[in-house]
């Protein structure tokens, strides 16, 4: 019996290859969810600070508080390694403290108008209050 090279189906090569790349796709997916996500922590943690920092307790609180509860539950899943829910819900949390964060600049440049605007009006009167003075002294100089 005369033995040469083995003849390889030509379907081997392609299966050979998918096999790999699965194997190698699973073996990264797996490697990946293993990981702590400490930068979007980090990331998270100075969005919270940021939005309690700016005023969020006072002029977004719903928001400021929801993301800090998520802060806090990320923080739990993060030392339980769940990974992937640490990750989610700090995400969340950041979402949650930047919106708290621009509703709370939205509001303070809204009081910071209406202060401008009080201004306005207040020179107003005591434009009108001049003006009526004025004239009331000339009223009285040429009498």
């Amino acid at each position: 019996m005369k033995t040469g090279p083995s003849r390889a189906s030509p379907f081997s090569a392609p299966r050979t290859l998918l096999a790999s790349l699965v194997l190698g796709g699973s073996l990264l997916l797996a490697g990946c969810a293993g990981n702590p996500p400490t930068e979007q922590m980090a990331v998270t943690q100075s969005a919270v600070d940021e939005a309690v920092n700016s005023g969020g307790n006072q002029y977004a609180p719903i928001e400021t508080k929801s993301a800090q509860d998520k802060w806090t539950q990320a923080q739990t899943a993060l030392s339980n390694e769940k990974y992937d829910d640490a990750k989610r819900l700090a995400e969340q949390a950041e979402w949650d403290a930047r919106l708290a964060t621009r509703k709370t600049q939205a509001a303070k440049a809204e009081a910071a108008l209406k202060d401008a605007k009080d201004s306005i009006q207040q020179l107003r009167e005591e434009g009108q209050i001049n003006l009526q003075l004025q004239q009331n002294l000339q009223k009285k100089v040429q009498q």
